[in-house]
């Protein structure tokens, strides 16, 4: 055999060692723990399961999820995950932050992510947190709630009172009060994420009170509420995911994170060998992450709509500076004209 005709095998075979190791690289596996209130509670935590199914689509990567049934659950979910070789483990959810704080120490090479929660200068270096600006998409939707409302009253419910739900309720309040000085807007916590009863029941009784639009940051609970105002025909809106499919003649917008999306560019940059740990990652109407329901276009009038694409260009350029505790919407309410 001549010179040239090894140099070419050596070649050839080199060329295939090199494909075969790029073509034939093992998936990313990703796993993520629910928290209590389940992977198909129409909310954060479909909404998360959501966005790791794009992930397998879109990108081939592994996929599992661990459901939760009590607070209990979550160290042992999440051992689970770690003895199935994740190379990245979601907790869904602020209730799971000091079992994620604590595998994380006992695990520190491997890699943990959370929603909607921030360990701050405590971020351990394995560990990123993810949160959003919820207070701007709520203040959208509180803007049309008050021009849509009929009778002058609102009515917000909230799963657990903590700051989460804080940036929901503030937000929406204040862009309920940007639109209307004068609107009256109840205000109540169910103290849990799963009880649609109990959101059913606090519903009527604000409805009972004159609300004719309802906005729930409840998880599960907001189930009842939506039920509630579709059997009374008011108006709801809706949390974390497009709900109006939950009452489409009801349920006029929907104050939308997008955890999906959030997790998907976290896991697409992870695919890519980058990963943020130690740091929290937030998400705002800018990223695209927070906003109002595209159904949003079918139910509410063309004028309405147009007064709202201008507050999104006012709130994302910092022209409007939106509450997300009680402190600050009581100062807001002050520059009130």
């Amino acid at each position: 055999m001549s010179l040239k005709n090894v140099s070419l095998l050596l070649v050839s075979f080199f060329m295939c060692t090199v494909f075969s190791q790029t073509s034939f690289a093992a998936p990313l596996k990703i796993g993520m723990v629910t928290d209590v209130g389940g992977v198909n509670d129409q909310s954060f935590n479909q909404s998360a399961w959501e966005g790791l199914q794009r992930t397998k689509k879109e990108l081939g990567i592994k996929v599992s999820y661990q459901e939760s049934k009590q607070d209990a659950d979550y160290p042992a979910n999440l051992e689970t995950l770690y003895d199935a070789k994740n190379d990245l483990i979601w907790g869904i959810g602020f209730k799971m932050a000091d079992a994620i704080m604590i595998a994380a120490k006992q695990n520190p090479k491997q890699k943990y992510a959370i929603i909607d929660y921030s360990y701050g200068d405590k971020t351990p270096p394995n560990v990123v947190g993810v949160m959003f600006k919820a207070e701007e998409g709520a203040f959208l939707a509180g803007y049309i709630a008050s021009k849509m409302s009929k009778s002058g009253t609102l009515g917000f419910i909230g799963g657990m009172s903590v700051p989460i739900i804080h940036s929901f309720q503030y937000g929406f309040m204040a862009g309920a009060k940007y639109a209307n000085k004068k609107i009256t807007i109840l205000e109540q916590h169910a103290e849990s994420f799963t009880d649609a009863a109990k959101g059913k029941a606090i519903a009527n009784q604000m409805m009972g009170k004159g609300a004719d639009v309802l906005f729930h940051a409840a998880g599960a609970v907001g189930d009842g509420v939506i039920e509630a105002v579709k059997e009374k025909d008011k108006m709801a809106v809706g949390v974390d995911r497009d709900q109006n499919y939950m009452a489409p003649k009801n349920v006029i917008t929907s104050s939308m994170k997008r955890i999906d999306n959030a997790i998907f560019n976290v896991v697409s940059e992870l695919n890519k060998g980058v990963f943020k740990g130690g740091k929290t990652i937030e998400y705002g109407l800018k990223d695209g992450a927070v906003d109002i329901a595209p159904t949003t276009t079918k139910m509410i009038p063309s004028v309405l709509l147009e007064d709202v694409a201008k507050l999104k260009k006012e709130i994302v350029a910092g022209k409007i500076k939106i509450p997300n505790n009680q402190k600050a919407y009581n100062s807001y309410l002050k520059t009130l004209k």
